[in-house]
């Protein structure tokens, strides 16, 4: 083996004994001693989760010990809990763990998490441009609204999906002219953007739809099927046949981190949110790439909303966003404004609602409380295990020329 080898193998060793890294795999240990007693595994031999509890301890404690004490103190909550929720589950019957844990839950996390995904994207784009874009909660919600009124009148989806971008982007050229031309503070825009969003679709959907709601007939956003997936074993009942949004939001993110990380337009963007001043003196129109990031954001976001209102639901009642543009946000930080980073903590959010959904159904757990699952575990992710992120340097800054 050559030196040069057997020095990457000792630099690779030397990261996975990191007290950091011992640390998550605590978390992971713990995590795994509640997913023995679960389906498919159903391992109803009380020694095992407690082997896997106590070596999740372990670590856990080892990192604690070397001052990662957050991590290590996840690690041990972790190992606490995924020991106690195996043990209350070995005690359940099986069919009804059954009812919890299934293929179901996984399609219900790329249902739930999808909404998000579109609108975290966008965030990434604003803010890699040096712009906060708090109005991303209203964008989705103008999304959702007019998505499904443009799909009544057009009579088909994808006029649905032009009137919801559409509206997303006029929401965010208001916010970029305000932020950017006026350099108004952008967090205050963006809480006027929701505000408006509200309002207008709040007022539209009495004035238009009255008491009966929206139409129960609208054109939907079809499933795509594809023949090779269908007959895979579990693969197959999860995406064989998903939703189309589903499938774009899954290409737009690929295509994100090419466009963000590997081509010179992403370069731009990049260098327009962390030095401004010297993009603009190498000659890169620092207003063009911003006004085009925050409407491409807002033109994102709105696709989420539509997904909501013509994918996922079907019709449209007011404030149907109920947070979800705050949680893309934290997303965002949470993925460290990288869009596979982004994906991950909008799948734990989608996650965390499927499982909620269906513990309602089996579980003898207040649904209130549950239904502030999702919320308590992505702050948690946030702040617990993600802690500090190092945001663009210039974002929230407005630009001056000259």
């Amino acid at each position: 083996m050559s030196a040069v080898a057997t020095e990457r193998q000792d630099g690779r060793l030397a990261r996975l004994t990191e007290p950091r890294s011992i640390g998550i795999l605590g978390i992971v240990l713990g995590l795994l001693a509640f997913w023995l007693a679960l389906p498919p595994w159903t391992v109803r031999f009380e020694g095992a989760p407690i082997a896997a509890g106590i070596a999740a301890a372990a670590a856990g404690l080892w990192a604690f010990m070397r001052d990662e004490r957050r991590i290590g103190t996840f690690a041990l909550v972790a190992a606490a809990l995924g020991t106690a929720a195996a043990i209350w589950a070995q005690g359940r019957e099986v069919s009804s763990l059954e009812g919890v844990v299934s293929v179901g839950l996984v399609a219900a996390t790329l249902r739930y998490a999808t909404p998000l995904a579109f609108a975290a994207l966008g965030g990434i784009f604003s803010e890699r441009a040096g712009v906060v874009n708090i109005g991303l909660e209203g964008m989705m919600l103008a999304g959702a609204f007019f998505g499904i009124f443009a799909a009544v009148k057009g009579e088909h989806w994808t006029v649905g999906l032009l009137g919801a971008m559409a509206a997303g982007g006029l929401l965010a050229a208001i916010h970029a002219f305000f932020s950017i031309h006026l350099r108004a503070d952008q967090i205050v825009v963006g809480t006027a953007i929701n505000f408006l969003a509200l309002g207008v679709t709040g007022y539209l959907f009495r004035y238009i739809y009255k008491e009966e709601g929206t139409p129960s007939d609208v054109s939907r956003i079809p499933e795509l099927s594809v023949p090779g997936l269908r007959d895979v074993p579990f693969l197959g009942d999860v995406i064989g046949e998903m939703s189309l949004m589903i499938w774009l939001v899954i290409i737009l993110l690929i295509v994100g981190y090419l466009i963000l990380f590997k081509t010179p337009t992403g370069l731009r963007l990049r260098s327009v949110g962390e030095h401004p001043k010297a993009a603009d003196t190498v000659g890169i129109s620092v207003f063009a790439v911003r006004y085009i990031a925050v409407i491409s954001s807002g033109m994102l976001a709105a696709l989420g909303g539509a997904y909501l209102s013509i994918g996922f639901v079907g019709s449209f009642n007011e404030n149907m966003t109920v947070g979800r543009g705050f949680i893309a946000l934290a997303a965002v930080i949470f993925g460290k404004w990288h869009p596979f980073g982004a994906a991950a903590g909008c799948l734990l959010f989608g996650f965390s609602s499927g499982l909620a959904q269906r513990l309602q159904g089996e579980a003898d757990i207040s649904a209130n409380l549950l239904s502030t699952l999702p919320y308590v575990l992505t702050l948690i992710a946030l702040v617990g295990l993600i802690g500090r992120s190092r945001p663009p340097a210039a974002v929230g800054r407005p630009y001056v020329k000259g």
